[in-house]
């Protein structure tokens, strides 16, 4: 009998089945594409309201897929904050699918089913990237949400393909970033859980490694997050995407980023970690200022 500390693990796994349902069916029916679409998202946001009400009424949800304990097996890891985050993102994604019938269907009636297929893999990261407690994990699921928003972009045809390739260029750039920040934090530590990262990290402050990694995570999750002056890909990314698409941007991926910009500063490496060592609200408030005043200008 399922429990619903398993609800985590099977929205990400009903995105990924519902992303190769609706490429088969969809070849005999495109208009199924779209059903298929709403039907399982609304499931994942029923599910994501019962996780929610778990976590606030009982506690933390700790998963552990197959079995494997962490720090040597990927852990899933939903509170408060994540639980929240789950339930608008799909609350959102419900309601940007639901717009899409009418709207793609007129704006792009020959790739419905590569439509869908890439909404549903869109989903599945970013709900992964959410409820993942593994380090590299967040990699994966950031990577399988950015592709997919490529794919997503590019659906347009011609007018969208240099938003996208842009998007793809910077995007791959903030992958790299983020991959070499895993990579050094392994070496270091020898493992990926974010809980065992937390608790081993304090040691190991001082190491320049570890403040390297930190540089790369930051790097790389600001270009995700589009944050100034690291934003240059997403004007044009809104301005050729989908109606829909372009609402989950600005809604759900760049607010999905900076969640996991939140949980790998304040997580991983902690506050005191930020306060003692790397000057990052100095830099975040020199950055504002001047992302005021050249915004300022230039409108």
């Amino acid at each position: 009998m399922l429990s619903i500390e398993q609800f985590p693990l099977l929205i990400v796994v009903i995105s990924l089945l519902s992303a190769f349902t609706i490429l088969i069916l969809g070849w005999l029916n495109e208009k199924l594409a779209c059903y298929i679409s709403i039907v399982t998202v609304l499931v994942q946001f029923v599910m994501s309201i019962f996780v929610l009400n778990h976590v606030l009424t009982i506690g933390t949800i700790h998963y552990w897929l197959g079995g494997w304990m962490p720090p040597w097996g990927i852990e899933y890891v939903i509170d408060p904050m994540s639980a929240y985050m789950l339930a608008t993102l799909l609350f959102l994604g419900l309601v940007c699918v639901i717009y899409s019938k009418r709207n793609i269907e007129h704006e792009l009636p020959r790739k419905l089913v590569s439509f869908y297929t890439a909404y549903q893999l869109l989903i599945a990261g970013l709900c992964g990237v959410v409820v993942t407690g593994d380090i590299f994990n967040m990699f994966v699921f950031i990577e399988i949400m950015s592709i997919s928003s490529y794919a997503l972009i590019a659906s347009r045809g011609k007018i969208a393909l240099k938003a996208s390739f842009t998007y793809l260029v910077m995007g791959s750039i903030g992958a790299c970033f983020f991959l070499l920040g895993v990579g050094f934090l392994y070496s270091v530590t020898g493992s990926l859980n974010m809980h065992d990262l937390s608790v081993l990290l304090p040691l190991l402050y001082e190491n320049k490694v570890v403040q390297a990694a930190f540089v790369f995570f930051i790097v790389g999750l600001a270009i995700k997050m589009a944050l100034f002056p690291l934003h240059t890909w997403l004007p044009d990314a809104h301005a050729f995407a989908p109606a829909e698409i372009s609402a989950m941007l600005s809604g759900i991926i760049v607010a999905v980023s900076t969640y996991a910009f939140i949980r790998v500063t304040f997580s991983v490496f902690t506050l005191k970690f930020i306060t003692m060592y790397l000057p990052i609200f100095d830099i975040l408030c020199w950055v504002s200022v001047i992302a005021m005043l050249y915004g300022s200008v230039l409108a």
